[in-house]
């Protein structure tokens, strides 16, 4: 019987398709008249991986340092307790009829700290972390949960001292803050968002940064290792595990609690070293005062004042019986 092109033409498409979907593999599984011989030899599975060295040289990793520098570093948890306002409640009539009410609530918040004294047991947060507080616990790195003896604390730095039981403590060294260049790298360790321990690193982006609203005396170390909140309290440290900075303060233009766009600051070593060994001292921080106000020098000050260079600062009020009056300033 005569077939018509069409008809051979359908039979060979056929064909062809056959033969190319008989060599998908279903659900991964090879069919048996299909399936190829494996070869001869199969390479090991392998993974993804830095090597441990080049040329013979180990590579460089924080593991080593963060080893020494994390058992010091400390989470804070706070609680105080705050008298709720409740207007029905000054009315005798509906405290009887409402006697269970509660009157107060309970507030928590968590920051972080770092030990630098192992022997007596003290340690370093931000002022802002304990403020208020009624009670404060510290949990250690290895899970040991103590409760905190406040020692002092100064809101114009937001530097304040605590004391934990000593005992087997880790402490970290304190750095020349002094000695920091923009570009050197540093390590943040706090625990922010409450998370737990974590470490974040970058550089220095600057040194002796000033002028951020809402803060008190600054002379801030800028870095661009992420800080978060939580991680207030916690360590700046160098690549020596030394402790540079006390982290305090982040800026986000949609607040704190969106997060770390690279702009963090931390309190130098050596001025919160100064505070703490005050508060431990005395428990406050005296400060010394010339007594006088000034203002910066500008073009139209140096032209009134017959100046040929714009550079100084103009005292503009000397207050009676200060140590600038006694000295004579003008």
């Amino acid at each position: 019987m005569s077939r018509s092109p069409r008809f051979l033409l359908l039979l060979v498409l056929v064909a062809v398709l056959g033969g190319v979907a008989g060599s998908f593999v279903r659900d991964g599984v090879a069919p048996a008249a299909l399936a190829t011989p494996a070869p001869a030899t199969v390479p090991a599975a392998t993974t993804a991986a830095l090597p441990r060295a080049v040329d013979g040289q180990p590579l460089p990793s924080l593991a080593p340092m963060l080893e020494t520098v994390t058992p010091a570093v400390v989470s804070v948890q706070t609680r105080q307790r705050v008298r709720v306002r409740n207007p029905f409640l000054d009315d005798p009539f509906f405290r009887r009829m409402f006697p269970h009410v509660p009157r107060e609530r309970i507030e928590q918040s968590l920051g972080s700290g770092v030990i630098v004294d192992a022997r007596r047991g003290l340690v370093l947060t931000n002022h802002h972390v304990i403020e208020g507080a009624d009670e404060v616990t510290v949990t250690l790195h290895d899970g040991r949960v103590l409760d905190a003896e406040f020692v002092g604390s100064d809101p114009d730095t937001d530097v304040a001292v605590m004391k934990i039981p000593a005992g087997d403590l880790q402490a970290i060294p304190l750095a020349d803050s002094s000695s920091l260049r923009v570009g050197d790298f540093v390590v943040a360790v706090g625990n922010p968002f409450g998370i737990g321990q974590t470490v974040t690193s970058g550089i220095v982006s600057a040194v002796g940064r000033s002028g951020l609203r809402g803060l008190g005396y600054q002379d801030f170390i800028q870095t661009d290792a992420s800080i978060n909140p939580g991680n207030s309290g916690g360590a700046l440290v160098s690549l020596d595990g030394r402790l540079v900075g006390i982290n305090t303060a982040s800026f986000n233009p949609r607040g704190s609690m969106a997060g770390n766009i690279g702009l963090g600051f931390a309190i130098p070593a050596n001025l919160a070293r100064s505070v703490m060994d005050q508060l431990v001292a005395t428990g406050e921080v005296r400060r010394g005062t010339l007594g006088i106000d000034t203002q910066d020098l500008d073009a139209r000050l140096a032209r009134a004042l017959g100046l040929e260079h714009v550079r100084g600062t103009v005292v503009t009020r000397v207050h009676a019986g200060s140590a600038g009056a006694r000295a004579g300033l003008r």
